[in-house]
């Protein structure tokens, strides 16, 4: 089979498969319980999203290549590709950065198609081949001066893998390389990837070299590079990288810092930093969803409830400490010094995506759309053109959004992250398909030899109102697997990590989720977080859903000491804060008494159009003798993504109940 054949044309047959991985020392599972349907198939028309993609497209998109550009990222590919003169600028693996901007810009291409954007990629691409070495070997740094290299990046080849971002950088490439294919068509990026990992799969295996990237991300590209060339040895190699961590052959192992302080398959906890752990977990996802009896699955259930019932934040960020930007240990979720890093969010929104086809349970992505509704999107302005690295749940009002970084890696990933949400939206087996995320829009699925369309009308996240209209191209019985989110269930998120502290609304009308096929009642039967449809469909049903909204008072597990007699609020997946822009007499002392409740009101003119939440609160107000009084105030809280764009503030998530201690 030519490669020119397997691109167009990546399915295989088991028995090849079969065949190479027994080789290997895999085997062959059966086919995955779920797949995601690709973001090619996926259109997001809604007055949430829509309106971020179309500034990520015309603003973000082009700012970060501007800034690659200004800052040598791009010219270092020139350099190495003898197109111009001069040293290497910059850091490492800044080499990463331009791949990730190139991602997203493929992604938005599928979006809309823009001729401009897409002959500057040619160029870029361009350049990026031509920086390539004759045997497949890409990193600019190296190849510019190989006797004047910058720090941490080894002597030679592969020598210091722990630090150099060597496979860091090109497993970046890989996934851009895909996502520039699937939306142009196009080889030019796909063919320098192959020639590379043809070279790294040359160098590493068994019986080769034996080592690790230090920042995992290689794992996940390569699987994406078997799904689109349908190359075995991809595959392979990534399950290589994956099962030589916390090995000692014939190396150094990294420690926990790198997650590679014990093999994979033996690791019960979330330690280290907290990005390249949630990369690696979902490479290990990516690849127990192909190859079975890894023990991956069992590993990465530990590790998962680790995370979920220990060191997950409110917003869904991951990552408490700054040193190391790292997991803390158990209940350890600091509000002002926590670090929640913007990447560390995107990580976590993969890896839970990848755990929800694993095992087409919906509670992942109940942590998927915490993130990115929270944890995920305050890393990005409104503007589009600053950004967060860290994003605490409290601040002094020192905190504000940078133009950029030194190490750039968050602006960058939110320009990748941001246009592939449509792949998150649906699932699919061969029962049929399962709605994921709530979003304005369209697709259209492959069932077979069948195309099923899905128009989806809802003002999600304000409104808890869904409608998805269906329309199959012939009559036929399959299932649809809708989403009752956690939230709606009496569970913030799926552990006892956070908790309603309130009995919800009195009226049981207004906090009982609904759900009807062509306005007949659904018995809310829900398996694994869905509401599953057997029916004949034809062109024209229509299922409605009612998600119910009212403002919920959220408490901690009380080993979190950093909230104890906190609490905060949440309405539908939304976060919210409350910044000093609204509450002019300060935000550190304000006080949510228990009785305390909250009015919605849907205001167009405030950051962007956002549902701001009103009450009353209470304040502290000092007296004579240092005796204190309390106050009685009106209270405004908003979105917790939509906080610090008002000028510098101060802000928290959790507030006090009482004046005690």
């Amino acid at each position: 089979m030519t490669r020119e054949k397997q691109i167009k044309n990546p399915a295989i047959t088991i028995s090849m498969v079969g065949l190479f991985l027994l080789l290997t020392g895999c085997q062959v599972q059966e086919p995955e319980r779920l797949k995601a349907v690709p973001f090619t198939e996926v259109t997001f028309d809604d007055e949430f999203w829509t309106p971020r993609m179309k500034t990520n497209r015309e603003v973000t998109i082009p700012y970060d290549f501007k800034k690659c550009e200004e800052t040598g990222r791009i010219d270092n590919f020139a350099r190495a590709g003898g197109l111009m003169e001069g040293k290497f600028e910059g850091i490492r693996f800044n080499d990463s950065d331009v791949f990730k901007v190139i991602e997203g810009a493929a992604y938005s291409l599928q979006i809309h198609p823009d001729s401009e954007l897409e002959k500057y990629l040619d160029d870029l691409i361009a350049k990026i081949a031509a920086a390539q070495e004759e045997d497949g070997y890409l990193y600019t740094c190296r190849t510019i001066d190989p006797n004047n290299l910058p720090k941490d990046t080894g002597e030679t080849r592969w020598s210091f893998l722990q630090s150099s971002h060597e496979l860091y950088n090109v497993g970046h490439m890989y996934e851009a390389a895909v996502a520039h294919y699937q939306a142009t068509g196009k080889r030019t990026l796909l063919d320098v990837a192959i020639k590379n990992a043809d070279l790294i799969d040359r160098v590493f295996g068994p019986g080769k070299k034996r080592d690790v990237p230090g920042h995992e991300e290689i794992e996940i590209g390569l699987v994406k590079l078997y799904g689109v060339t349908g190359d075995e040895k991809y595959l392979a190699l990534a399950k290589f990288f994956l099962d030589e961590r916390g090995r000692a052959n014939g190396r150094k192992v990294y420690g926990q810092y790198c997650q590679d302080h014990k093999p994979v398959t033996r690791q019960n906890r979330a330690v280290g930093h907290a990005v390249r752990a949630g990369y690696l977990y979902t490479g290990m996802a990516d690849v127990a969803a192909l190859v079975p009896d890894t023990g991956y699955t069992g590993a990465l259930d530990r590790i998962w409830q680790d995370v979920v019932s220990r060191k997950l934040y409110i917003t869904g960020g991951i990552g408490a400490r700054s040193g190391g930007e790292s997991f803390g240990e158990g209940y350890e979720l600091p509000n002002k010094e926590a670090y929640c890093e913007t990447c560390a969010a995107i990580a976590n929104a993969m890896w839970n995506h990848r755990m929800s086809l694993l095992h087409a349970d919906a509670k992942y992505i109940d942590v998927l759309e915490r993130v990115i509704y929270n944890g995920f999107l305050s890393g990005i302005s409104l503007s589009g053109d600053k950004f967060f690295y860290p994003n605490p749940l409290a601040s002094d009002g020192k905190y504000q959004r940078s133009p950029w970084f030194g190490c750039a890696c968050c602006p960058t990933n939110i320009v990748r992250f941001l246009p592939s949400l449509p792949g998150y939206a649906y699932a699919q087996n061969q029962e049929g398909l399962y709605v994921n995320l709530f979003v304005s829009g369209s697709a259209a699925i492959k069932m077979g030899t069948d195309t099923l369309r899905v128009t989806q009308q809802t003002r999600y996240p304000w409104e808890g109102h869904v409608k998805i209209m269906v329309e199959p191209s012939t009559r036929k019985a399959f299932t649809i697997g809708v989403r009752i989110p956690g939230w709606t269930q009496e569970s913030p998120v799926p552990s006892d990590l956070y908790l309603y502290s309130d009995l919800g609304p009195k009226d049981w009308d207004q906090r009982k989720v609904t759900i009807k096929v062509n306005s007949q009642p659904v018995a809310l039967v829900i398996v694994n977080g869905y509401v599953r449809i057997h029916r004949v469909w034809n062109v024209g049903d229509v299922i409605e859903l009612n998600l119910p909204m009212p403002v919920r008072r959220v408490r901690s597990h009380w080993k979190v000491k950093a909230n104890t007699w906190r609490i905060a609020l949440q309405r539908g997946p939304v976060v919210y804060c409350f910044e000093g822009a609204d509450n002019p007499q300060g935000v550190s002392d304000l006080i949510l008494p228990p009785d305390a409740t909250f009015r919605t009101e849907y205001r167009d003119d405030l950051l962007g159009g956002v549902v701001i939440l009103t009450g009353q609160g209470k304040i502290r107000q000092s007296r004579e003798n240092d005796k204190t009084a309390l106050k009685d105030i009106e209270v405004t809280a908003i979105p917790y993504y939509a906080w610090a764009h008002r000028g510098k503030n101060e802000m928290a998530v959790w507030l006090k109940e009482s004046d005690g201690e």
